[in-house]
């Protein structure tokens, strides 16, 4: 497969209308929130993202760029809010690079990330379980399902990629 080249830059104040791009499309936040978020809902989850960044040097909400600059997505590598002893991966990727690739990469990245800082910290997966293809992508990297049912009133899968403790 072709080597993504992509960039990672944490999200900041003025990214808002990137944010928006991705959140206000129904077809992205079908397997996310289960619809489209409101400009209020959008709001305040992009305040929690920036909390995020400014909690943690390493860790974060992250905008994907390719290396023709163009805006591919967001993913996050953070402290899970549900089990504050394990990482949280997850990712979003614009419908126009579906398929090709990027979930992948960002994956990849994210997971070599957790490696650097937190090389003994377990990693999550949260997914709606009817997305297969998060599914797939995070089991081909060592994820295994432990919980489906349903989490914050959305029906919710969860993955983990268990490492090894000290």
């Amino acid at each position: 497969m072709e080597q993504k080249n992509i960039t990672y830059t944490k999200y900041t104040a003025e990214d808002f209308g990137l944010f928006e791009s991705l959140f206000y499309d129904s077809d992205i936040m079908l397997y996310v929130t289960g619809k489209a978020l409101t400009k209020a809902e959008a709001s305040a989850k992009f305040g929690s993202i920036l909390a995020i960044n400014d909690s943690d040097e390493n860790l974060g909400c992250f905008k994907v760029y390719d290396s023709n600059n163009e805006f591919l997505g967001d993913c996050k590598l953070e402290w899970s809010r549900h089990d504050s002893t394990k990482l949280e991966i997850g990712y979003i990727v614009k419908k126009d690079y579906w398929g090709q690739g990027y979930g992948t990469r960002i994956c990849t990245d994210m997971l070599s990330l957790a490696n650097v800082f937190f090389p003994e910290v377990s990693i999550i997966g949260l997914i709606d379980p009817a997305n297969i293809a998060s599914k797939r992508l995070l089991e081909k990297f060592g994820f295994e399902s432990y919980f489906i049912g349903e989490e914050d009133g959305l029906p919710t899968e969860k993955l983990i990629l268990k490492r090894p403790t000290a």
